[in-house]
């Protein structure tokens, strides 16, 4: 398995799992959308970025993530906004070398932190993210304007 940063080519195997990912969640979005995320990820000068996880020619994972700045902190914040691991690919190490590819992509590039989230009930997910730190006690607010 190699991780990577995403191509132009590999726009119908990104498409396929983020279909999957929003599957998941049972969440639907406008094809605008998802043509506007697809643009941030390859446009260098975009906080959105990717990363695939590609196996025998085939991607069976990614992460999209977003570097901002923070208050906290005078460097770099790292917020892995969507984590998905195709269904066939599970139980592989895939999600859990998506993660470690950003906690050292973030140590090289001097990032403050690295932070995400999930449902609380998604526990396959839960396990994972556990073996790297501990949920904290923060509560989300979301108002859709």
């Amino acid at each position: 398995m190699t991780i990577r940063d995403p191509a132009a080519a590999d726009e119908a195997g990104w498409r396929r799992l983020w279909a999957g990912y929003l599957a998941f969640y049972g969440e639907t979005l406008p094809e605008a959308v998802t043509a506007a995320t697809w643009a941030r990820i390859l446009d260098p000068a975009s906080p959105v970025f990717a990363r695939l996880a590609e196996r025998d020619g085939s991607l069976v994972g990614m992460t999209v993530n977003v570097l901002h700045e923070g208050t906290w902190s005078t460097t770099p914040v790292c917020y892995l906004e969507d984590l998905f691991v195709a269904p066939e690919a599970r139980g592989g190490g895939i999600g859990r070398a998506l993660i470690a590819d950003l906690v050292e992509r973030g140590k090289a590039r001097g990032w403050s932190r690295l932070y995400w989230h999930t449902r609380a009930g998604n526990a396959q997910a839960r396990r994972l993210y556990e073996r790297f730190v501990a949920a904290d006690d923060f509560c989300r607010y979301r108002l859709v304007l």
